[in-house]
């Protein structure tokens, strides 16, 4: 097959040029040259399989390159395989290894080689080589295979889809038994009567004694094995369960080779029957145990009781009589022995009652009591008593609930209610033939949660200082006794009075309330529901009293009284001295204005006087004593002028004088 470049090129003259090809096999390189002409040639002696593939063609000249389309070239068919094999003749175990190769043909391949066996279906193994052209592989040669043939064939992917090659030449190996198969015999006969000797022979012919083992097995338990020996013995006294199917295998190497006998065990005798006079009975009762042997009387008998430690044995005899307790509680048999042959009887079980202690009955958290709402969890114990007992339960005379078990049995009551008065009570019995106990009537208190606390006072809101008050918390609901408390709120919470009662309420007077008792206070009630249940808070203010708001009023009022009496007399004298008879003043004028410019004066300065300084007499006569001030003003000759004075008081208009 040859693959063929052709590149055309145009020039301006002539002239030599050179072409550089190249050609690519799904992007490998496979071929390279140059020349002066404008084809290249890429030679395929002998197209193979593995030729197949995309060929593409590169041309580089005058410092330009093209590139071809790209071809698809398929190559069908594929060369002959050459098998091969190690050996032509075999020993059964032994291995066959194959050699099968594909000449000139390229990898990644893949072989199968097949076992041709006459009359069955032909054995395959596939095996992949990515690097080589050849593969090897090892068949084992099994029981039953004499002449063998063998043969492989290859194949490729080529674009996803896989092509064949024919099959090779087929390979003879012939195969020789190191061992014939093993012979099995039973003596005196694979039929036998339990109680006899049977023997077992195992025994077969080899090629050679090495690495040779014989094994006699029954249900894949081995009884006896040899070594490099032909001839394997076991011997035994039959039994019953001697019967069935027991298999000889020889093996050397890989070879194995295995032969089978039924054996058939009959009866010497059947196995015996232990009967009991009572299966259930009261302790100090009497109890007979026989056993027997159905159509068969000559025999050795003994009664044992069982136990996980081994049995234990009572007496060597058909019958036992014997008075039991409770301890004698279990599983007794008995075994017969004729010729060596044991026989044991079906074990019979044998129940000892002692009779129920009166059963208690009481609450499992302790105290007789259950907060409503909440279950009742009642346990009913049997001190004494041989178990299963069984524990009946009772509300007032209603069966509420029945338990099987040992010494006691608990019952959770969920429907509880405030006024329930029946009492529980619970039985217990056995199979004692004493019958039922019944134990004491439980009453059950049931606790009515706290529900609503409030707190109140006499008064409300304000209380006067040094007064008393009287708290009242009270609840809406709750068994007694019940527990109250009375808490002030400060940055912390104060308790102020605690005390339980067998009331919903309580009282708490606080004498002598001081102005520091002013805030928030609440109350806080439990009972044995361990709930507690706060109020709302009430806030109480401390006021002044009426004493103390009086003693107040007398400091602010007395003051400001003393104040507006003084004022009032000050104006009622000035009124009066206004509404007068008029002066009659001696002395020159000189004498007039000195006495104007003295209380003018005397008033600028700020001494709030009445003028009693210049008042002789209850007239309104004014004389002056002031002796710096000159002569003697009553000797001094004047005019009598009438005068009005005005009053000191700003509110009055000044008089006009005349």
């Amino acid at each position: 097959m040859s693959i063929v470049c052709h590149a055309d090129i145009s020039k301006s003259t002539d002239f030599q040029l050179k072409h550089n090809f190249t050609i690519f096999k799904d992007g490998k390189l496979v071929f390279m040259t140059v020349s002066n002409k404008g084809d290249a040639q890429y030679e395929i002696p002998m197209a193979r399989s593995s030729d197949t593939g995309e060929y593409e063609c590169t041309v580089e000249a005058g410092g330009k390159t093209k590139s071809s389309n790209s071809l698809h070239v398929w190559v069908t068919g594929m060369t002959k395989p050459i098998l091969t094999a190690e050996k032509k003749e075999v020993l059964e175990g032994e291995v066959v290894k194959l050699r099968c190769e594909l000449p000139e043909e390229v990898p990644p391949l893949y072989f199968l080689f097949r076992k041709i066996k006459m009359n069955s279906t032909p054995k395959e193994k596939l095996v992949f080589e990515p690097y080589r052209n050849f593969s090897v592989v090892e068949f084992s040669v099994e029981e039953g295979d004499n002449i063998l043939q063998f043969d492989c064939f290859g194949r490729r992917n080529v674009k996803l889809e896989f092509e064949s090659s024919e099959y090779s030449n087929k390979t003879l190996v012939t195969v020789r038994e190191p061992f014939i198969k093993p012979t099995l015999n039973a003596k005196p006969s694979s039929n036998i009567t339990e109680g006899d000797r049977i023997q077992f022979e195992c025994s077969t012919v080899v090629a050679r004694m090495r690495d040779i083992e014989i094994i006699l097995q029954k249900n894949r338990t081995i009884l006896n094995s040899v070594r490099d020996e032909k001839l394997l013995k076991y011997s035994a006294v039959a039994t019953l369960e001697d019967s069935g199917e027991y298999l000889c295998k020889v093996e050397q190497g890989r070879a194995s080779k295995t032969t089978k006998l039924n054996v058939v065990v009959s009866e010497l005798f059947p196995k015996p029957i232990l009967a009991a006079s009572m299966s259930k009975l009261d302790e100090n009762k009497e109890l007979t145990l026989s056993c027997s042997i159905s159509g068969f009387r000559k025999a050795n008998f003994s009664i044992l009781r069982k136990n996980s430690n081994g049995d234990i044995w009572l007496k060597n005899s058909r019958n036992l009589t014997m008075r039991v307790n409770v301890n004698d509680t279990g599983s007794y048999i008995c075994k017969a022995e004729v010729k060596g042959i044991v026989k044991e009887s079906r074990p019979v079980r044998i129940n000892v009652y002692a009779p129920v202690s009166k059963p208690t009955l009481s609450v499992v958290s302790g105290l007789p009591e259950v907060v409503l709402g909440k279950p009742l969890r009642l346990i009913c114990r049997s001190v004494m008593g041989t178990p299963p007992i069984t524990f009946t339960f009772y509300k007032g005379n209603e069966v509420k609930k029945v338990v099987i078990n040992d010494t006691y049995a608990t019952f959770l009551d969920e429907n509880i209610r405030p006024n329930d008065r029946r009492g529980y009570k619970c039985d217990a019995r056995n199979n004692h033939s004493s019958g039922m106990k019944t134990s004491n009537i439980l009453n059950v208190t049931v606790i009515v949660p706290i529900r609503n606390a409030s707190l109140g006072s006499i008064p409300y809101g304000e209380v006067e200082d040094g007064s008393e008050i009287a708290f009242l918390c009270s609840v809406k609901e709750g068994s007694w006794p019940i527990h109250f408390r009375i808490f002030r709120k400060t940055d912390h919470d104060v308790l102020l009075y605690e005390k339980s009662e067998n009331a919903d309420r309580v009282v708490w007077h606080k004498e002598a309330m001081k102005r520091q008792d002013t805030g928030t206070y609440y109350c806080m009630a439990s009972n044995r529901a361990n709930v507690d249940v706060k109020s709302h808070p009430i806030t109480i203010s401390v006021i002044l009293a009426a004493w103390q708001k009086g003693i107040i009023a007398a400091f602010v009022l007395i003051p400001i009284a003393g104040a507006v009496t003084l004022t009032l007399w000050w104006f009622l004298c000035k009124k009066k001295k206004a509404k007068g008879p008029s002066m009659e003043m001696s002395g020159s004028a000189l004498a007039t204005n000195l006495t104007s410019e003295k209380l003018t004066r005397q008033h600028n300065d700020g001494d709030y006087y009445t003028g009693s300084s210049y008042i002789e007499d209850s007239e309104n006569h004014m004389k002056s004593t002031d002796e710096s001030n000159g002569p003697d003003l009553e000797s001094a000759e004047v005019e009598y002028t009438e005068v009005e004075v005005s009053t000191l008081d700003p509110h009055r208009e000044n008089t006009r004088a005349s």
